[in-house]
């Protein structure tokens, strides 16, 4: 195993963090009890979580002004404090987003989350320290160079989080259904209520609007919540884990922090069975064997999917 790894390995499994996770997570959640807030902050109105966006404006700014700085032309000084300044006014609603993707996260990811956070609080605490010594006359070169090494560790950790631990990732990205029309219940038995079968290990939910009977992906794209196990509420259905809403017609989200559609499937009737299937055009997908679903309030169960 890699050196960073068994780093961040032991990191997760640091029970002793939990206490001020706990605490913090406590301020935050009455900070950002607004849902239209939360929702913004997850980045459901542009289909993308919003925080790896908006890092990108203060880490170019900060790195930029420390790159003048390591040119040593005392010319370019005005250019990397405004540089500074710029990164640490933008830092302020990454963070933001952040903290709020923060507060869904449980366990291991919210450890390393915590450390995440620190780490880029040092790297901008020791920009503030560089821009205010530039204010003054002075070069603020050490101050920011401690910067940003703090920042890239905050980096390395926020890309563990989102590429090892698939925080912020669709849960469902690798489900796949079937190409071709495939069985799966019969007609009478879909109601109006939620209903989730298997098909093809890909869990699928049923219902029935205005009659007609329509279906999408059960698992929520934030946390992979089932959805059929949330309430509905006319033709939306919202997920029991953390809240987000879908349209049972069309999958689309319609409150956060989900980011990304739930699939939709084609629904067919034949001799009174209903048949299923779904065309998939992107390369990446593939149906896992099994794997493992994770509820804060739950142990974790092995699922086929």
């Amino acid at each position: 195993m890699h050196a960073t790894e068994r780093v961040v390995e032991r990191l997760e499994r640091q029970q002793g963090l939990d206490a001020a996770a706990e605490r913090i997570a406590g301020v935050l959640s009455r900070a950002l009890r607004s849902e239209g807030l939360r929702d913004v902050l997850s980045g459901r109105p542009i289909g993308h979580p919003l925080h790896p966006a908006a890092v990108m404006v203060p880490i170019g700014t900060l790195m930029s002004a420390t790159l003048l700085d390591a040119t040593g032309d005392p010319l370019l000084r005005p250019a990397a404090r405004r540089l500074v300044g710029m990164g640490l006014l933008s830092a302020a609603p990454a963070a933001l987003a952040g903290w709020s993707d923060w507060l869904d996260t449980e366990g291991a990811e919210r450890r390393v989350g915590l450390v995440h956070a620190a780490a880029n609080v040092v790297g901008l605490a020791s920009y503030a320290v560089s821009w205010w010594q530039r204010r003054s006359g002075g070069s603020g070169l050490v101050a920011g160079l401690v910067g940003a090494t703090a920042l890239g560790v905050g980096g390395w950790l926020g890309g563990h989080l989102a590429y090892a631990a698939g925080v912020g990732v669709d849960t469902t990205a690798f489900q796949r259904g079937p190409a071709d029309w495939t069985d799966v219940i019969a007609a009478d038995e879909v109601t109006t209520g939620l209903r989730q079968v298997d098909v093809d290990g890909t869990p699928v939910l049923l219902t029935r609007v205005a009659g007609r009977i329509v279906a999408i992906g059960d698992r929520c794209t934030h946390r992979g919540g089932p959805l059929a196990e949330g309430e509905r509420v006319g033709n939306c259905v919202t997920c029991p884990w953390h809240g987000s809403r879908f349209d049972l017609v069309t999958g689309e989200v319609l409150r956060g922090p989900a980011t990304r559609p739930a699939a939709v499937y084609e629904v067919r009737e034949v001799g009174g069975r209903v048949q299923l299937r779904r065309s998939e055009v992107r390369a990446l997908r593939a149906n896992p064997v099994a794997g493992v679903d994770i509820h804060p309030d739950r142990e974790p169960q092995l699922v086929q999917r």
